[in-house]
């Protein structure tokens, strides 16, 4: 089983702006403001305009509702202080990487749409 996941923004320019400068993925075939694939590693991650959803569509939210709660994106690294490094070059705000109590290291961003991501090492430090 593999998992991929699919975000409906706001402004999909943004948001794949963000994964690649902030997060390291490369977009995959073309892109477009109705579905773009990024992918980082075994991570893919499909960024779609939400206005391309019916308004039926049980993930359509309206402008300004807050977007992904209830949901955190792990992405799981090997090398951590890289993917740290290339994150705060950015610009885009993000936590201090940290220790966590069950051993591996982290930081925490929210992206351009309120997706909450988690950025963690895979063996603990």
């Amino acid at each position: 089983m593999q998992l991929s996941l699919e975000l409906f923004v706001e402004a999909p320019e943004t948001s794949i702006d963000f994964y690649q400068r902030v997060l390291g993925f490369e977009v995959q075939g073309s892109a477009s403001a109705a579905y773009t694939m990024l992918k980082n590693g075994d991570a893919v991650i499909a960024i779609n305009s939400r206005s391309v959803l019916s308004t039926a569509h049980p993930l359509r939210i309206d402008t300004g509702q807050r977007t992904g709660l209830g949901v955190e994106i792990v992405l799981k690294v090997a090398d951590v202080e890289g993917a740290y490094r290339t994150a705060k070059k950015s610009g885009w705000p993000a936590s201090d990487l940290a220790l966590q109590p069950w051993g591996l290291r982290d930081f925490r961003l929210v992206d351009p749409d309120g997706y909450y991501v988690r950025v963690t090492s895979r063996h603990p430090s």
